[in-house]
């Protein structure tokens, strides 16, 4: 490994603001030795199976969104990590909640914890904003649609937090009933989310 092939491999995680997965770090040139020899160096961390940080690049407060992200592309941060997200439940969640296309294979990811929850392709892909965290983005569902997943989850989640998702949202300038229903709609819980959704207008 020469000090070419480090500063070079250095200079590449640094463009894409100092997380790689292995097979992107492959892609643009950094081989496999280099990054092992980096690792052993202290260069650079192994974050989970096949996510690998600058050492000197701290992680942030969305660093579990982050990993989700780069480990499982077609994983939607959703529910309790979504409400917590945009600020519409006190729930802290320790794991992160993920949603995935019915057909897709239960990711490898060793770190974060995750709780994941498989979606039909109407509703998986309904609702998805892109955010970009520490540099890299990260799907989430938006605020309507987290709000009506709250409710079409809600004997996994419980009632509590669907409720206060909903109260929250109540109180945001944001506040859209139409785009509500919309999402309700898609996720065929319009009548259960009706009612309460009146009693607190």
């Amino acid at each position: 490994m020469t000090e070419n092939a480090v500063d070079r491999a250095i200079k590449i995680f640094r463009e894409h603001h100092g997380f790689l997965r292995m097979q992107q770090a492959s892609r643009l040139g950094i081989s496999p030795r280099t990054l092992y020899r980096m690792q052993d160096n202290g260069l650079v961390v192994r974050e989970s199976r096949g996510i690998y940080r600058l050492a000197d690049v701290e992680p942030g407060v969305n660093n579990d969104l982050v990993q989700v992200a780069l480990g499982i592309p077609k994983g939607i941060i959703c529910l309790i990590s979504a409400l917590m997200f945009h600020g519409l439940t006190t729930q802290i969640p320790r794991q992160v909640f993920v949603a995935l296309p019915i057909d897709a294979e239960k990711p490898r990811l060793e770190y974060p914890p995750l709780r994941l929850f498989w979606m039909s392709q109407n509703a998986y892909s309904a609702g998805i904003d892109t955010h970009v965290l520490e540099g890299i983005p990260v799907k989430i569902y938006g605020v309507e649609k987290t709000v009506a997943d709250s409710f079409k989850f809600r004997n996994k989640t419980g009632l509590d937090i669907a409720l206060e998702a909903l109260r929250e949202y109540r109180k945001t300038e944001g506040f859209n009933v139409e785009r509500l229903l919309y999402y309700a709609r898609i996720d065929r819980v319009e009548r259960i989310i009706k009612p309460y959704l009146e009693a607190m207008l």
